[in-house]
């Protein structure tokens, strides 16, 4: 379904970013999973280029443009047959609007250059071994002392952990707030400060090359003009931003199964068995018609999220239920487009191989489904 908020210069960017793409992204796309990293070098072209953060005022180096142009870039990087560059994503449109909603001037002017032109890379770190879907439940502190804060705590699963040059923080400030959620605060600790560290770049099922870490803070001195906005508020900023995470890795599944699926149709009308083309038999003709059909209805229903999001729309429902129902959808479609490949379907340098575990976080990350699900029957009154 072609999206009606698109206008011509949606369509020309979309053209401009996808050659980028398959120039400088998709013929490295095993490299860089074998290697499991995304090259400095890469994030550098895409801010000289302004595929970083372009919604940013332009004075902090963006282009001041609308959220098309973001769902454009993650469609489009799910097309490299790399998913681990949607790191890049994350940050653009996961972690640096955090700064640019709730920073002061200072902030803004240090960090939001070099989040644009990939000089600094971010990371959101929320997640404890003790506490993922569940924020309130954090452990790592931060008492003030003077003016400085001193933190210790560990998180995990912490995408760009490894490479992030900041890391924006969820901490308590006050353990004893009842309810527990109003003591928490989120601060900005740069890379580098001493008694932050971080540990093991952690193996995943799929998403290779994007790093994802484990982070310590040992009696880590952070400013107090690095908290982000006002102390108690942290849990405030994140349900805020939540949302429009919630959006972003939606469209990333989304775009995700109808490349698999487009590549696996391709594969199937050429692919021949028992001396007919392996879509001709019955019942994979009728698996892909299914898969197409469960398609089409997530992406007719996506587009009509994103114009509500663009429209300044409050979404909270509709994402939540997007975010469960797109990404179960997308992992389903993975392991049919997978078996229709046969034995080239467990083979790496087919694509769809590798999508399954590529795509199994996207049911997790940013709320598993079955939060979403409590999400959704709270709002319903249930």
């Amino acid at each position: 379904m072609e999206a009606r908020f698109y206008k011509e210069e949606h369509h020309i960017f979309r053209k401009a970013f996808r050659d980028f793409v398959h120039k400088e992204i998709k013929p490295y796309a095993e490299k860089w999973d074998d290697e499991k990293k995304i090259p400095r070098e890469i994030w550098h072209k895409m801010g000289n280029q302004g595929y970083l953060c372009p919604w940013l005022d332009e004075k902090y180096g963006g282009s001041g443009v609308g959220f098309e142009y973001s769902v454009i870039i993650h469609e489009e990087l799910c097309r490299s047959e790399n998913t681990g560059v949607l790191g890049m994503g994350v940050h653009s449109d996961i972690i640096v609007p955090y700064i640019d909603h709730h920073g002061d001037q200072r902030q803004k002017e240090k960090y939001l250059p070099g989040c644009a032109n990939g000089e600094i890379i971010t990371s959101i770190v929320m997640s404890e071994p003790g506490a993922g879907s569940d924020l309130a439940a954090i452990r790592t502190k931060a008492i003030r002392d003077g003016n400085d804060y001193i933190v210790n705590g560990q998180k995990v699963f912490i995408t760009n952990g490894i490479s992030c040059d900041l890391a924006i923080v969820a901490v308590k400030t006050d353990p004893k707030a009842d309810p527990p959620y109003k003591g928490i605060s989120i601060l900005l600790i740069e890379d580098g400060t001493p008694g932050f560290s971080k540990g093991r770049s952690l193996e995943k099922t799929g998403t290779h090359s994007q790093d994802t870490g484990e982070l310590f803070f040992e009696d880590c001195r952070v400013p107090q003009e690095n908290l982000l906005g006002e102390e108690g508020e942290g849990f405030r900023y994140l349900m805020y931003n939540l949302q429009q995470e919630r959006l972003a890795l939606t469209i990333d599944a989304q775009a995700t199964a109808e490349y698999a699926l487009e590549k696996t149709i391709e594969y199937c009308k050429t692919r021949n068995v028992f001396g007919r083309c392996v879509s001709e038999f019955q019942h994979n003709t009728f698996k892909i018609v299914e898969m197409a059909t469960e398609v089409e209805i997530g992406r007719v229903f996506l587009n009509s999220l994103i114009k509500d999001f663009i429209d300044g729309k409050d979404i909270t429902l509709k994402v939540s239920m997007a975010k469960w129902w797109i990404p179960e959808m997308a992992n389903r479609l993975a392991y049919h487009c997978t078996q229709l490949h046969g034995g080239y379907g467990c083979m790496k340098e087919y694509y769809v191989a590798r999508v399954p575990g590529d795509l199994r976080s996207l049911a997790i990350a940013g709320g598993a489904t079955e939060v979403m699900k409590v999400v959704i029957g709270r709002m319903m009154g249930l």
